[in-house]
């Protein structure tokens, strides 16, 4: 008998988002669940009760209806007393939890003997989890969201101007962390015209801050940063000194920050102090993403935008939500591929498998026992270093040349005389009909091989596409062929010509067009 996934409403205040869309019904029931929706769960969503009843789900009038059918329930937040109460023996739930900052609540769902799937327990250093990321699914969301607010609430353009009243200069933001939130928030400020800064703890994210159009600015203190689970580590008391001393510098200077610093677990760090809040530019704007964790700001109020000091300081904890149908299509999307794997018979009923690391890193309660936390997953081992081919002894100089690389000036003279001397007894003995055609033989060789030996390695392919086009001349020589003087008339090998020139038309024509097809396909790719 096939189960059924329940989907409520959602009870946290302000919450807009819904656990599943329309569309993901439709796929859910093709893995053979039947699916409840309590009515209204996806209003705020722009997800109306008719689209779930479309798309194949039974519409539940009231959340105690749904709550006592429910084999299976998909939530966005973490579920409130009410709906603890509502948990049945036996029932599994999907949801965010927080294990380490919801202790009370964890005891509460293991005495409910049911099993707790927790979306934000994810081993997300396993490349096949990706899919099921609805953490990162949601800090790139919530990235985006956090420079839209900044944006409403600064007082100027991005991106610089040039306008016949005057001259105005681009916004300057800063975005302390450079984890998923923030380069979706890098990403969006560049492409809005801003001149963008950041930094992060660690530091090869800084290869992808400048791939954003970002500039990474580094703290003046070498330690590396790297934590578990894609998550910044605790910082020295010395590393974090020399952090204060660049983020005051960069207050001074700049319009915008963003803070994304997150550590699990624990209250986020703070960042920005009141005396740096102080030294900004009047207009300024702080969008504290790590708001509903304490926030990285000292004068962040969670949940509100305040002003201080002139500077608007803004700590919604809400942000993803705030784009409600995006956040819901992909938070739906990474619950329907955690329920591919966890039903991968495609007949309705789940297998939490506990030898599967990704399935056992999200079980924080199985069957009324806490299992959380998991034992760091099993990563396969780094192959063993291949073995350095041994290094060939260099040629003596004037001896060859490597390939790519031009010939010396003296085997190019030896070349040229050989080929000089080569020519000049063909001269003397070949008919001069041929002598015509050799000699513009000779020349094609040569042009080719001055047009592409001499050219980087890099290049040859756009380089070669180009070049067979434009050396596709050779079909006016075959035109030429084909329409011999009508006096002469054709004998049997000019008839073979003949045809053989017709072959070659159609051979150049592939040639030429193919080519200049290839170089419009790879110039393609370089641009928006």
């Amino acid at each position: 008998m096939s189960l059924q996934i329940g989907v409520p409403r959602e009870t946290f205040p302000g919450e807009k988002r819904v656990a599943t869309v329309p569309e993901v019904v439709e796929k859910l029931k093709k893995l053979g669940f039947g699916v409840l929706v309590e009515s209204g769960a996806g209003e705020a969503a722009n997800c109306g009760d008719d689209a779930y009843r479309a798309a194949g789900a039974e519409v539940v009038p009231d959340a105690a209806t749904l709550w006592s059918r429910a084999d299976i329930v998909f939530k966005v937040r973490a579920p409130n007393a009410d709906e603890v109460a509502r948990v049945r023996e036996g029932q599994t739930l999907v949801s965010f939890i927080w294990p380490a900052q919801n202790p009370d609540l964890m005891q509460q769902l293991a005495a409910r003997k049911a099993t707790v799937l927790a979306i934000d327990c994810l081993p997300r250093q396993l490349s096949r989890a990706q899919k099921m990321d609805a953490l990162t699914s949601m800090a790139g969301i919530s990235g985006y969201r956090a420079v839209i607010e900044a944006a409403n609430a600064f007082g100027r353009f991005f991106n610089g101007q040039i306008t016949a009243a005057g001259k105005v200069p681009p916004a300057k933001v800063f975005i302390a962390g450079a984890g998923v939130a923030g380069l979706a928030a890098i990403g969006t400020a560049a492409n809005l015209g801003a001149i963008v800064r950041a930094n992060d703890t660690r530091a090869e994210v800084a290869d992808q801050v400048k791939s954003l159009g970002g500039e990474f600015v580094k703290v003046d203190y070498e330690e590396e940063g790297s934590g578990g689970g894609g998550y910044a580590k605790v910082m020295s008391e010395g590393f974090q000194k020399a952090q204060r001393e660049m983020y005051a510098q960069q207050a001074k200077d700049v319009d915008i920050i963003i803070t994304t610093a997150l550590i699990p677990g624990k209250p986020a760090p703070k960042l920005i102090t009141a005396e740096m809040v102080q030294t900004m530019k009047p207009g300024s704007v702080i969008v504290d993403m790590a708001g509903e964790q304490g926030g990285n700001c000292e004068l962040t109020v969670p949940g509100e935008a305040v002003v201080r000091h002139g500077v608007t300081i803004i700590g919604y904890t809400d942000l993803a939500s705030r784009l409600a149908k995006q956040s819901s299509t992909l938070y739906a999307t990474n619950l329907f591929r955690l329920t591919e794997e966890l039903c991968k018979t495609k007949d309705g009923v789940i297998d939490v498998n506990m030898e599967d690391d990704a399935i056992r890193g999200l079980t924080v309660i199985k069957d009324g026992a806490v299992t959380w936390p998991a034992p760091p997953p099993k990563l396969p081992a780094a192959p063993p270093p291949a073995a350095k081919p041994a290094m060939p002894p260099p040629a003596p100089k004037g001896h060859g040349h490597g390939a790519g690389e031009p010939m010396s000036a003296g085997g190019l003279a030896a070349v040229f005389g050989g080929g000089g001397l080569l020519f000049l007894l063909i001269g003397l003995y070949a008919p001069a009909a041929f002598l015509g055609h050799f000699t513009v033989f000779i020349l094609a060789c040569f042009v080719g091989y001055m047009v592409i030996w001499n050219v980087t390695p890099a290049l040859h392919t756009p380089l070669m596409s180009v070049t067979n086009a434009i050396s596709s001349i050779i079909a006016i020589g075959a035109l030429v062929q084909i329409a011999p003087p009508v006096e002469a008339g054709l004998s049997r090998p000019e008839e073979l010509i003949r045809w053989i020139a017709i072959v070659g038309i159609g051979l150049t024509c592939i040639n030429m067009f193919g080519g200049f097809a290839v170089t419009r396909r790879m110039l393609a790719m370089f641009r928006k």
